[in-house]
């Protein structure tokens, strides 16, 4: 497969996961329970999050469509599904199921499979791509951050 081929596969996979935690977090930001949790001040207004997200899934789909022309495993694949169920999953169970200790729990995994992504593959052609997660990783721990505050003080 082709990598432009391959980039549009992983922009549909990637804004389809978005799209689909958008819907299991039921109203998530906006919903009374959120609203009355004691939240970090550092915590960026609700429009920074869709930004983030559109950034992170652009740059992110790139990197696998680069990754898995260089690179298609069956461990690859499967480290792929792990981080697409853990970024789609924290939607429901922080949002929608008001877990918040579970969803610190998924934040931090999901952070540490994105941190294996960018220091596990480094193949000589891979050096400048990989840096293209680095806006994940970055927001991965100011969520994880935000997920965190919420956990301890509420």
């Amino acid at each position: 497969m082709s990598f432009a081929k391959r980039l549009i596969l992983f922009l549909i996979i990637n804004f389809g996961a978005l799209a689909l935690g958008s819907w299991l977090m039921d109203n998530g930001p906006q919903s009374s329970w959120y609203e009355e949790l004691n939240k970090a001040p550092w915590t960026p207004a609700g429009w920074v999050f869709g930004v983030a997200w559109t950034v992170i899934m652009i740059c992110f789909s790139i990197y696998l469509a680069k990754l898995f022309s260089e690179l298609d495993s069956r461990f690859l694949r499967s480290l792929f599904i792990v981080q697409f169920l853990l970024n789609v999953s924290w939607n429901f169970i922080f949002f929608n199921q008001h877990c918040i200790g579970l969803g610190l729990l998924n934040i931090t995994l999901l952070t540490l499979v994105i941190f294996y992504f960018f220091f596990k593959f480094r193949m000589d052609d891979m050096k400048a791509f990989k840096y293209l997660l680095v806006p994940y990783m970055l927001w991965l721990l100011i969520a994880t951050s935000l997920n965190a505050y919420i956990f301890i003080y509420n």
